[in-house]
This record gives structure tokens, C-alpha cells and sequence, in this order.
């Protein structure tokens, strides 16, 4: 079958200070549902210092490198592959400017300039790329295969023909449609 690509995935972290903090988590949750994502694979999990290596391994000649891997491993983070046109972007834009001072006197509306703490206590991550997101997205989902996600998967995501479980902050395709 041939894969449409009505959709892109992009992987999103709601780093450990979000995770701890009820108040925010509900309000980023709630953005990306009125925001039109769909949650195709939600999981919280403390990152291991050997997946935060991997997962920044662009970072790791950087000063702030000891500091961010310090960071994400400092508690449970809530880990999204999310799905929408043009998701990305999307996601991005939801986010706000990395830098934290920048997000809240120019975007205060976006989730780093309401959450934001630092330049890396900055609330969330997004991938910048669809290479990037194919690769962020093995670190922490190593069962996901996105090629067959998109073969079997993104046509009910694209059309709606899904239930969304409030609980696990996920979508999952309706199982009374069996053909599209």
C-alpha cells in the first residue's frame, strides 16, 4: 500500500518541571487537543542519562550540555508522537522561541512564554525536522514503525475515526470502521 502522508509526525516532550506541576500539564494537554493534534503514542517516563545522550547528541560539544542532560533526566517527562498537517510547524509555534526570556515579551501566549523557566527549563521540546522527528521518535518509541503508521494507521487519524482516552492522553482508530 502506498503510504497517502494526509499528516506529519512530530515527536513533543513536556519536560519533568511541566510533568510535576498540574496546573500546567492540563493546560498544554488541553492546547494540544483545541490545537487539533492527535495523540497517536503518549508515554511518561523518566529519560535515562543513555537516552538523553542519544536523544541530544547534537548538543553534546555545546556548554549547556551537562545542564540539559541534568535536566530531562531530573524527573518523568510526558512524551508525544503527535500527528496533524503540517505538525512540525504547528508544534513549533504552539511552543513558542527557545529562548524562555524572548517567549514571554514577545509570545506570551505561546506554552514556553506561560511555562517557560529558563532557556533550559523551557517547557517542551519539538522536532524541527522530519528527520528529526524520525529519529526522536526510535529513541523513545522503539516499537513505533512510522512508514507502517502511515500505511495502516494515518488514513483513520487524517478522517477522525478515532475515541480519545482522556486517561492515557491518547487516540486510538475506532475499530467499528474495518474499511475505509
Amino acid at each position: 500500500m502506498q503510504s497517502r502522508k494526509y499528516l506529519q509526525l512530530t515527536l513533543a516532550i513536556l519536560k519533568p518541571h511541566i510533568v510535576k506541576c498540574p496546573f500546567a500539564l492540563q493546560k498544554i494537554r488541553d492546547l494540544i487537543i483545541d490545537n487539533d493534534f492527535k495523540v497517536v503514542r503518549s508515554r511518561r517516563m523518566t529519560i535515562s542519562r543513555e537516552e538523553a545522550e542519544l536523544f541530544y547528541k547534537e548538543h553534546r560539544d555545546r556548554f549547556f550540555y551537562n545542564r540539559l542532560l541534568s535536566f530531562i533526566c531530573s524527573g518523568p517527562s510526558d512524551i508525544h508522537i503527535l500527528a496533524a498537517h503540517d505538525a512540525i510547524v504547528k508544534w513549533r509555534r504552539l511552543m513558542g522561541p527557545t529562548k524562555v526570556y524572548q517567549a514571554q515579551y514577545i509570545a506570551q501566549n505561546t506554552i514556553r512564554g506561560m511555562f517557560g523557566l529558563s532557556d533550559t527549563r523551557n517547557a517542551t521540546h519539538g522536532s524541527d525536522s522530519t528527520e528529526s522527528a524520525s529519529r526522536e521518535i526510535t529513541v523513545f518509541f522503539k516499537d513505533f514503525n512510522i512508514r507502517n503508521w502511515y500505511d495502516n494507521e494515518e488514513l483513520f487519524y487524517y478522517l477522525g475515526r478515532l475515541y480519545f482516552d482522556q486517561t492515557s492522553f491518547v487516540h486510538t482508530i475506532d475499530k467499528s470502521y474495518t474499511k475505509i
